[in-house]
Protein backbone atom coordinates (compact mmCIF):
# COMPACT_ATOMS: atom_id res chain seq x y z
CA UNK A 1 0.00 0.00 0.00
CA UNK A 2 0.86 3.45 -0.70
CA UNK A 3 1.52 6.24 1.61
CA UNK A 4 -1.61 8.06 2.37
CA UNK A 5 -1.19 11.83 2.05
CA UNK A 6 -1.48 14.25 4.64
CA UNK A 7 -4.86 16.12 3.50
CA UNK A 8 -5.46 19.42 5.87
CA UNK A 9 -8.61 20.68 5.86
CA UNK A 10 -9.62 24.25 6.86
CA UNK A 11 -12.80 26.11 7.91
CA UNK A 12 -11.80 29.95 7.35
CA UNK A 13 -13.74 32.60 8.56
CA UNK A 14 -12.85 35.77 7.03
CA UNK A 15 -13.24 39.50 8.41
CA UNK A 16 -12.12 42.92 6.55
CA UNK A 17 -11.58 45.89 8.09
CA UNK A 18 -10.49 49.65 7.59
CA UNK A 19 -7.08 47.98 8.76
CA UNK A 20 -5.83 44.53 8.69
CA UNK A 21 -7.60 41.35 7.69
CA UNK A 22 -8.59 38.96 10.86
CA UNK A 23 -8.67 35.24 10.11
CA UNK A 24 -10.11 32.22 12.56
CA UNK A 25 -9.91 28.77 11.59
CA UNK A 26 -10.97 25.16 12.49
CA UNK A 27 -8.15 23.17 11.60
CA UNK A 28 -8.98 19.65 10.97
CA UNK A 29 -6.82 16.50 9.73
CA UNK A 30 -9.20 13.86 8.36
CA UNK A 31 -6.51 11.19 7.29
CA UNK A 32 -4.04 10.90 9.85
CA UNK A 33 -6.46 10.44 12.60
CA UNK A 34 -10.00 9.53 13.33
CA UNK A 35 -13.41 10.78 12.58
CA UNK A 36 -11.41 14.53 11.74
CA UNK A 37 -10.68 15.49 15.14
CA UNK A 38 -10.50 18.93 16.25
CA UNK A 39 -6.63 20.07 16.89
CA UNK A 40 -6.68 23.37 17.22
CA UNK A 41 -9.56 26.46 16.75
CA UNK A 42 -8.35 29.90 17.00
CA UNK A 43 -7.09 32.98 15.38
CA UNK A 44 -3.90 32.85 13.15
CA UNK A 45 -1.60 35.39 11.53
CA UNK A 46 0.73 34.96 8.56
CA UNK A 47 -0.02 30.72 9.09
CA UNK A 48 0.76 30.52 13.04
CA UNK A 49 -1.08 30.39 15.64
CA UNK A 50 0.04 34.08 16.56
CA UNK A 51 -2.40 36.45 18.32
CA UNK A 52 -5.66 36.02 20.41
CA UNK A 53 -7.33 33.09 21.73
CA UNK A 54 -6.87 29.68 21.04
CA UNK A 55 -7.79 26.43 21.78
CA UNK A 56 -5.58 22.84 21.36
CA UNK A 57 -6.78 19.30 21.33
CA UNK A 58 -5.16 15.49 21.52
CA UNK A 59 -5.93 13.20 18.65
CA UNK A 60 -8.25 11.77 20.41
CA UNK A 61 -10.47 15.21 20.68
CA UNK A 62 -9.80 15.90 23.77
CA UNK A 63 -8.83 19.72 25.46
CA UNK A 64 -5.42 20.40 26.31
CA UNK A 65 -4.91 23.83 26.48
CA UNK A 66 -6.83 27.11 26.16
CA UNK A 67 -6.10 30.77 26.27
CA UNK A 68 -3.97 33.45 24.75
CA UNK A 69 -1.23 33.24 22.18
CA UNK A 70 1.39 35.59 20.95
CA UNK A 71 4.00 34.97 18.20
CA UNK A 72 2.85 30.94 17.76
CA UNK A 73 3.34 30.42 21.18
CA UNK A 74 1.51 30.37 24.67
CA UNK A 75 1.44 33.98 25.80
CA UNK A 76 -0.94 35.29 28.77
CA UNK A 77 -3.67 33.69 30.66
CA UNK A 78 -4.46 29.63 29.98
CA UNK A 79 -5.38 26.54 31.02
CA UNK A 80 -4.29 23.26 30.26
CA UNK A 81 -5.76 20.34 31.29
CA UNK A 82 -4.55 15.79 31.18
CA UNK A 83 -4.46 14.79 27.47
CA UNK A 84 -5.80 11.24 28.93
CA UNK A 85 -8.43 12.35 30.88
CA UNK A 86 -9.18 16.07 30.27
CA UNK A 87 -9.00 17.51 33.62
CA UNK A 88 -7.84 21.15 34.50
CA UNK A 89 -4.10 20.61 36.18
CA UNK A 90 -3.04 24.45 35.32
CA UNK A 91 -4.46 27.46 35.18
CA UNK A 92 -1.79 30.21 35.28
CA UNK A 93 -0.07 32.63 32.80
CA UNK A 94 2.56 31.90 29.88
CA UNK A 95 5.67 33.62 28.42
CA UNK A 96 6.65 32.26 25.46
CA UNK A 97 5.30 29.47 25.62
CA UNK A 98 6.20 28.58 29.38
CA UNK A 99 4.46 28.29 32.49
CA UNK A 100 6.16 31.26 33.70
CA UNK A 101 5.13 34.58 35.79
CA UNK A 102 2.42 35.72 38.24
CA UNK A 103 -0.20 33.66 39.62
CA UNK A 104 -1.76 30.41 39.36
CA UNK A 105 -3.20 27.51 40.32
CA UNK A 106 -2.72 23.81 40.11
CA UNK A 107 -5.01 20.97 40.13
CA UNK A 108 -4.70 17.16 40.85
CA UNK A 109 -7.70 14.73 39.95
CA UNK A 110 -9.69 17.68 39.41
CA UNK A 111 -8.84 19.25 42.56
CA UNK A 112 -6.90 22.67 43.49
CA UNK A 113 -3.83 21.74 45.26
CA UNK A 114 -1.82 25.04 44.91
CA UNK A 115 -2.59 28.68 43.93
CA UNK A 116 -0.19 31.38 44.54
CA UNK A 117 2.93 33.17 42.51
CA UNK A 118 5.26 31.67 40.07
CA UNK A 119 8.56 32.60 38.62
CA UNK A 120 10.01 30.48 36.02
CA UNK A 121 7.22 27.57 36.17
CA UNK A 122 8.32 27.09 39.79
CA UNK A 123 5.99 27.87 43.13
CA UNK A 124 9.18 30.82 43.67
CA UNK A 125 8.22 34.25 45.45
CA UNK A 126 5.20 36.05 47.16
CA UNK A 127 2.14 34.27 48.94
CA UNK A 128 0.57 30.75 47.87
CA UNK A 129 -1.61 28.08 49.34
CA UNK A 130 -1.57 24.67 49.09
CA UNK A 131 -4.36 22.45 49.35
CA UNK A 132 -5.27 19.08 49.86
CA UNK A 133 -7.98 17.19 48.51
CA UNK A 134 -10.05 20.36 48.18
CA UNK A 135 -8.63 21.05 52.40
CA UNK A 136 -6.11 24.30 53.17
CA UNK A 137 -2.85 22.86 54.36
CA UNK A 138 -0.87 25.46 54.15
CA UNK A 139 -0.44 29.35 53.19
CA UNK A 140 2.52 31.59 53.47
CA UNK A 141 5.55 33.45 51.49
CA UNK A 142 7.61 31.06 48.96
CA UNK A 143 11.19 31.79 47.65
CA UNK A 144 12.78 29.44 45.28
CA UNK A 145 9.86 27.28 45.54
CA UNK A 146 10.13 26.63 49.25
CA UNK A 147 8.29 27.79 52.04
CA UNK A 148 9.98 31.18 53.78
CA UNK A 149 9.01 33.85 55.79
CA UNK A 150 5.35 33.32 57.56
CA UNK A 151 3.40 30.96 57.28
CA UNK A 152 0.57 28.62 58.05
CA UNK A 153 0.09 24.90 58.50
CA UNK A 154 -3.37 23.25 58.56
CA UNK A 155 -5.08 19.20 59.02
CA UNK A 156 -8.51 19.50 57.20
CA UNK A 157 -8.69 23.31 57.57
CA UNK A 158 -7.85 23.32 61.21
CA UNK A 159 -4.74 25.66 62.55
CA UNK A 160 -1.78 23.04 63.73
CA UNK A 161 1.53 25.79 62.65
CA UNK A 162 1.83 29.23 62.39
CA UNK A 163 5.35 31.05 62.91
CA UNK A 164 8.52 31.47 60.55
CA UNK A 165 10.28 29.04 57.94
CA UNK A 166 13.50 28.33 56.19
CA UNK A 167 14.13 26.72 52.89
CA UNK A 168 11.03 24.65 53.25
CA UNK A 169 11.29 23.88 57.35
CA UNK A 170 9.96 25.56 60.35
CA UNK A 171 12.83 28.20 61.79
CA UNK A 172 12.38 31.03 64.25
CA UNK A 173 9.28 31.66 66.27
CA UNK A 174 6.65 29.25 66.29
CA UNK A 175 3.35 28.37 68.13
CA UNK A 176 1.46 24.59 67.85
CA UNK A 177 -1.92 23.52 68.24
CA UNK A 178 -4.48 20.31 69.03
CA UNK A 179 -7.72 20.71 68.25
CA UNK A 180 -7.49 24.03 68.33
CA UNK A 181 -5.69 24.46 71.66
CA UNK A 182 -2.44 26.29 71.82
CA UNK A 183 0.02 23.79 72.69
CA UNK A 184 3.74 24.87 72.74
CA UNK A 185 5.04 28.18 71.40
CA UNK A 186 9.02 28.74 71.33
CA UNK A 187 11.84 28.72 68.93
CA UNK A 188 12.02 26.08 66.20
CA UNK A 189 15.22 25.05 63.78
CA UNK A 190 15.44 22.83 60.75
CA UNK A 191 12.00 22.05 61.92
CA UNK A 192 12.06 21.02 65.28
CA UNK A 193 11.62 22.95 68.53
CA UNK A 194 15.19 22.92 69.09
CA UNK A 195 16.97 26.02 70.39
CA UNK A 196 15.87 29.03 72.63
CA UNK A 197 12.95 29.38 74.87
CA UNK A 198 9.49 27.04 74.64
CA UNK A 199 6.69 27.12 76.21
CA UNK A 200 4.20 24.04 76.33
CA UNK A 201 0.47 23.79 77.42
CA UNK A 202 -2.24 21.00 78.03
CA UNK A 203 -4.48 21.12 74.97
CA UNK A 204 -7.54 20.33 77.28
CA UNK A 205 -7.54 23.37 79.27
CA UNK A 206 -4.67 25.40 77.56
CA UNK A 207 -2.89 26.02 81.18
CA UNK A 208 0.96 26.13 80.91
CA UNK A 209 2.92 23.24 82.06
CA UNK A 210 6.29 23.62 81.46
CA UNK A 211 9.18 26.71 79.83
CA UNK A 212 12.80 26.96 79.59
CA UNK A 213 15.11 26.47 76.84
CA UNK A 214 15.28 23.71 74.81
CA UNK A 215 18.56 21.90 72.89
CA UNK A 216 17.82 19.15 70.54
CA UNK A 217 13.67 19.02 71.46
CA UNK A 218 14.51 18.63 74.68
CA UNK A 219 14.18 21.06 77.89
CA UNK A 220 17.55 22.05 78.89
CA UNK A 221 18.36 19.69 82.33
CA UNK A 222 14.74 18.34 82.19
CA UNK A 223 12.85 16.02 80.53
CA UNK A 224 11.33 16.29 76.96
CA UNK A 225 7.94 18.40 76.91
Amino acid sequence: MGKEKNILYFLVLLKLNAFSEHIQFKFLNIINYKNGELIFEGEYVNGKRWNGKGEEYNYDGKLIFEGEYLNGKRNGKGKEYNYKIGELIFEREYLNGKRWNGKGKEYNNGELIFEGEYLNGERWNGQGKEYNYGKLIFEGKYINGKKNGQGKEYNYGELIFEGEYLNGKKNGKGKEYNNGELIFEGEYLNGERWNGKGKGYNYKNGELIIEGEYLNRKRKHDDDI
